[in-house]
C-alpha cells in the first residue's frame, strides 16, 4: 500500500497548520478543539518548516512548568521533520515513524505539503490489507 491510497482513504486531505511565531497555547486549544496530535509549522502553508505535536507540549510542561506555554511554536518544534512522499510505502514511513518513534509524518511532494499521516492511520491501513489477505486465503481454502 501507498501513502496516497492511506491519504485518499482519509477523505479530507485538509492538513492545520500554523504559521511560525504562534503561542504554544494557542496551538494547544487547536489541538483539543481538532481532536488531532499535531500541527505543522509552515510559513507558507505549503512548506514543513517543522512540527509540533501534543507530546512536543507535554514534554516541555513537565520540564519547565506552564510557562511554556506563552513560548512561540518556533522555540519547542521539532525543525526539519522526516517527511514522505505519497509514493513511499505505508511500511516503510511505519518502520521510519518506528525507528524515529514519532507518530506524525508530513507528506510532501516537490517541496510542497500535501497531507500528513499519523501512526494509526498506517496501521489501520496496514490491518485492512491483512483482512483483505485472510479473506483471500479463506475463499481460496474454501474453494471460492
Amino acid at each position: 500500500m501507498l501513502v496516497q491510497q492511506i491519504l485518499n482513504s482519509k477523505g479530507s486531505s485538509e492538513v492545520i497548520t500554523v504559521r511560525p511565531g504562534t503561542v504554544v497555547s494557542e496551538v494547544a486549544q487547536m489541538l483539543a478543539e481538532a481532536r488531532i496530535g499535531g500541527v505543522i509549522v509552515s510559513r507558507d502553508g505549503e512548506t514543513v518548516d517543522g512540527i509540533l505535536s501534543e507530546r512536543d507540549i507535554v514534554r516541555s510542561l513537565a520540564l519547565r512548568g506552564a510557562g511554556c506555554l506563552v513560548d512561540k511554536v518556533d522555540e519547542m518544534m521539532t525543525r526539519n521533520p522526516s517527511c514522505c512522499s505519497p509514493r513511499d510505502k505505508a511500511d516503510d514511513v511505519l518502520q521510519r515513524m518506528t525507528d524515529g518513534r514519532f507518530r506524525h509524518m508530513p507528506v510532501t511532494q516537490e517541496g510542497k505539503l500535501v497531507g500528513i499521516v499519523t501512526i494509526g492511520d498506517v496501521v489501520k491501513a496496514r490491518l485492512q490489507e491483512l483482512a483483505m489477505e485472510r479473506d483471500a486465503l479463506e475463499g481460496m481454502v474454501m474453494g471460492h
